[in-house]
């Protein structure tokens, strides 16, 4: 994604203005796709339960660890 916005920039106040106003608008409306496909990949992302853990830094069990310690059983071998 911060490719996209830096070549976005750079074509827009440099490659446009200075070289060709072809090239310029080509690359730019190329970064643009790049970042929307960019946004389309990250909304399409599932939520991972470990990372919202280790996030919630206001829980006192994350800082101490002990959220760690819990085992969780999958669910197919929980319903056998």
């Amino acid at each position: 994604m911060l490719v996209s916005i830096i070549g976005f920039f750079v074509s827009i106040f440099h490659i446009y203005p200075f070289w060709s106003h072809t090239w310029g608008f080509t690359f730019a409306v190329f970064f643009v796709m790049i970042f929307f496909a960019s946004m389309v990949s990250m909304a399409g992302a599932g939520l991972n339960e470990e990372d919202l853990i280790e996030l919630a830094v206001h829980d006192e069990r994350v800082r101490r660890g002990e959220h760690r310690r819990e085992v969780r059983q999958p669910e197919s071998q929980a319903r056998a």
